[in-house]
């Protein structure tokens, strides 16, 4: 997967866009239609000790997550990427949906403060390599970017 190219996709799509959400969207969008082997990629955002479901594509998801508790708190929680090879070998993990084998969760910052997480799920066990993590990192930085002077949660 050519992330640089994803990175700059972002770029584009967010050039004058003041809607925190929008530019949250269409991040979505563009990974989950182009990454394979995807069944959701998504933002949980952050508001006061509990991530709000955010903009995605993919089925229903869970709509509050509490602060470390499952995946994408205990990213949260942690301050770090975290890479899933197997959920169900995830102690706390929680289950969405059932058809999810791999998950990573990547949190993102404003002003140096965790806003939310960007996680991606896949029917597939030990989906996410090495190098998806470190490109998603980037997309996570490039993201940032794009979001300093906008309200990304609207709560």
């Amino acid at each position: 997967m050519d992330y640089e190219l994803l990175c700059r996709q972002l770029d584009s799509l967010s050039e004058s866009v003041k809607s925190g959400i929008s530019i949250l969207a269409n991040a979505s969008a563009l990974l989950y239609q182009s990454l394979p082997e995807l069944n959701w990629a998504g933002f949980y955002l952050v508001h006061n000790r509990t991530l709000f479901l955010g903009p995605f594509q993919g089925r229903p998801a869970c709509t509050e997550i509490p602060f470390g508790k499952g995946v994408c708190g205990q990213a949260w929680k942690q301050e770090k990427t975290l890479r899933v090879p197997d959920v169900h070998a995830f102690p706390g993990h929680i289950a969405c949906d059932g058809a999810s084998r791999s998950e990573i969760v990547i949190p993102f910052r404003i002003g140096g403060k965790i806003v939310g997480v960007l996680d991606l799920d896949s029917p597939v066990t030990d989906r996410f390599s090495a190098l998806d993590e470190a490109g998603l990192e980037q997309f996570c930085r490039t993201l940032e970017k794009c979001l300093p002077d906008v309200n990304v949660s609207g709560l």
